[in-house]
């Protein structure tokens, strides 16, 4: 271990629950501070020292041929008559802009027109520059709005690009870097949420207004149409051109969980929509769909959370609340998501984890439901639309199947209706002989039943190398996808991958993500320590044997089991992390996560929130098993000082604790698929290390710090 001054061994301890602000080393917070920078490379150097190498670099290579590779299914969403796409390859490792058709996307081989290429746009301009994403207007694709981040930041820069001159738009819209969001209302007018301009940002550092932005026009001169106050989360605006004239739906994000609704024009807001500010709603043309997220009483009615309800826009803004019940939940039976489709609505439903789909249909006699025919039952399947709006949609749907052991297949329902047709076949990556996938429950601290799925060898040997990973919060489900990482460095090589359903996810709707939020967020990682004792009582593994991994929201996971449940793990891998539960709200987007974990400046959430605050939790004297600690540098989302500090802290206490930190990468693993590959097999690397598992072969000059 590095050895400490006499200055840093006297603070090593704080902050502590006791003097939760007494903070040494806040310093850590200067994200392009000289002293912090410093810090983080001689951090990366012994990472990379203790976990480099020529097994890092053979693996690093490995994985990212597997990203690279030709084969590998594009994503694609319809606009107008052309299929687009984002593609990263070992050739175009920022991506290249393309289109295509659907007729020429069906060929083994299609033929793609490229539109912008992001590595020559990047070195021309000498910018860290990666594409984010693309909007344009619903009927009129020849334009759109590119975002450009610089080393995959959440802010970014907009500038206007036509796609028929394979070029940006001279004196077309363009806006400076920052959090932003657009929406076309006609070719010559957007609709600009962004918190860049003065007074224009909220305490969480999203768009506090809605502008009117006409073409010939700066934004700094467009019109505040709406706004909101600067504590809530983030002001918006979406415009549903289904109708004519288009329709605008304003919405104050008042948090993560709560917002207000109105129906606007060009001038700003003329109806707001009287609901409750926890119903969620998904409006298209003359329908309004609504999903309360606690039990909800009108009308001489009572609907349950998670009931789906629909009803006539006109009827309900003149006062009808006669809705028609199109789904409702049950103890192990919730709602995924739903979306518009050709005026049909598609629901998403997971029963005990098994998912499947109804498309519901609106007649003159009422709504019919029917099943979506001929998916699997099991793994993962996600049914998504074609088109990438609403209004254009003809009902073509599309499937993606994978289970861990069964990479994707991206599959094409037609009108809404009939048998799905295989339109790719992702490409098999590691071998899955002798590998099998069960699902299992533990019982949790308080009684409740927590799945979780388990791939590897059949059998126990009671000392099998685990990877473990959960998530738990923001209502967020976890499914068992094919994971070419895992696949090819952990089970290919004999070792066994469970993935656990945790409260605070959304894999039995509000309830289940309720159970663990706020005070029961500690829950939510008892959960994932009740999984852990579970594989060692079925005779799978030993404690050392487990190795753990989780990011952002699962980073407060991973800590917790650091400094809750160290006996029960034999090293942990923390990504991307929130750890400070004291000053969370005070960086970056944190204050937009109050309504997930509580406010630390009330203290009655203090009470709950040092509980699961690890940064604080951590002191001497305990048998912490050894913790790499990873985050990026622009990552403008979740804080860097939060794995900074923990890092620091621990390592002054004398823990065996690692840091990384690469420049680029977001709220990610980093900026192309070789920077995303080194970061995740260093990980493995350091984890098969510290649980005695180097699959075969020594990992030459691993050692402590």
């Amino acid at each position: 271990m590095v050895k400490a001054s006499a200055t840093t061994k006297s603070r090593a301890g704080k902050p502590t629950l006791s003097a939760p602000d007494d903070d040494p080393y806040l310093w850590l917070e200067q994200i392009e501070g000289a002293r912090a920078l410093k810090f983080v490379e001689r951090q990366n150097g012994k990472t990379l020292q203790a976990f480099g190498g020529v097994a890092f670099e053979r693996d690093r290579d490995a994985l990212t041929s597997i990203y690279d590779r030709p084969d590998n299914i594009p994503s694609i969403s319809r606009r107008g008559g052309h299929l687009y796409n984002l593609w990263k390859d070992a050739n175009n490792p920022r991506g290249l802009l393309r289109r295509t058709t659907l007729e020429e996307f069906r060929t083994p081989k299609p033929s793609w027109d490229v539109l912008l290429d992001v590595d020559q746009l990047a070195v021309s301009e000498g910018e860290d520059w990666l594409l984010k994403a693309t909007v344009s207007l619903a009927g009129n694709h020849s334009r759109t709005i590119v975002s450009l981040s610089r080393g995959g930041a959440d802010a970014a820069t907009l500038r206007e690009f036509d796609y028929d001159a394979k070029t940006f738009v001279r004196d077309g819209f363009i806006l400076p870097e920052a959090k932003s969001a657009v929406e076309w209302l006609d070719p010559d007018t957007l609709l600009l949420s962004s918190s860049y301009g003065q007074g224009m940002a909220t305490t969480s550092g999203y768009a506090r207004t809605v502008r009117l932005w006409r073409r010939g026009t700066q934004a700094d001169q467009a019109p505040v149409i709406f706004d909101i106050v600067p504590d809530h989360v983030e002001a918006g605006c979406n415009v549903d051109q289904a109708v004519v004239p288009p329709r605008m739906w304003f919405v104050d994000h008042v948090d993560t969980f709560n917002v207000a609704i109105w129906l606007g024009d060009v001038s700003g807001v003329t109806t707001k929509i009287d609901l409750p500010s926890n119903i969620r709603i998904h409006p298209h043309s003359d329908w309004l769909a609504i999903i309360p997220r606690e039990s909800w009483s009108v009308a001489g009615q009572t609907y349950a959370a998670d009931t789906v309800l629909v009803i006539s826009l006109a009827a309900f803004l003149e006062g009808n609340r006669r809705f028609e019940v199109l789904f409702e939940p049950g103890p192990r039976r919730a709602l995924q998501g739903l979306f518009w489709s050709a005026g049909k609505l598609v629901l998403s439903i997971l029963n005990e984890l098994r998912p499947f789909f109804e498309i519901c249909s609106p007649s003159n006699e009422g709504w019919s439901r029917a099943q979506l025919r001929g998916l699997p039952d099991i793994g993962v399947v996600h049914v998504w639309p074609l088109d990438s709006d609403p209004s254009e949609s003809n009902g073509d749907l599309l499937v993606d199947s994978q289970d861990p052991l069964t990479p994707a297949s991206l599959m094409l329902i037609e009108n809404n209706v009939g048998s799905p047709t295989v339109l790719k076949q992702a490409p098999m990556t590691f071998t899955p002989d002798g590998l099998v996938v069960t699902q299992h429950e533990a019982i949790s601290i308080d009684g409740e039943r927590i799945p979780y799925v388990q791939t590897g060898p059949a059998g126990e040997s009671g000392d099998a190398p685990v990877h473990m990973s959960g998530y738990g919060g923001f209502g967020i489900s976890m499914r068992p996808f094919y994971n070419s990482a895992l696949g090819k460095l952990w089970l290919e090589r004999g070792g066994t991958t469970v993935q656990a359903n945790l409260r605070g996810g959304g894999e039995f709707g509000t309830r289940w993500h309720d159970a663990g939020r706020l005070a029961g967020k500690k829950l939510s990682h008892d959960d994932f320590a009740a999984v852990a004792a579970d594989l060692v009582r079925r005779g799978v593994t030993a404690p050392k044997r487990i190795a753990a991994q989780g990011g952002s929201n699962g980073g407060i996971l991973i800590t917790n089991m650091l400094t809750r449940y160290p006996e029960r793990f034999g090293a942990l891998f923390c990504t991307i992390p929130l750890i400070d539960m004291r000053r969370y709200t005070k960086l970056l987007a944190g204050a937009s996560w109050i309504a997930e974990y509580g406010d630390p400046d009330k203290l009655e959430h203090w009470e709950w929130l040092k509980t699961y605050s690890a940064y604080h939790a951590a002191t001497h004297g305990r048998k912490y098993p050894p913790i790499l600690i990873a985050t990026t540098r622009r990552d403008d989302r979740v804080h860097p000082g939060h794995a900074r500090k923990m890092a620091a802290k621990l390592q002054a206490m004398g823990y065996e604790a690692y840091f990384y930190e690469p420049a680029a990468g977001g709220h990610g693993y980093g900026r192309d698929n070789r920077e995303r590959a080194g970061f995740e097999v260093l990980g493995f690397r350091f984890l098969k290390s510290k649980i005695g598992w180097l699959d075969g072969e020594a990992l030459g000059g691993a050692r402590r710090l």
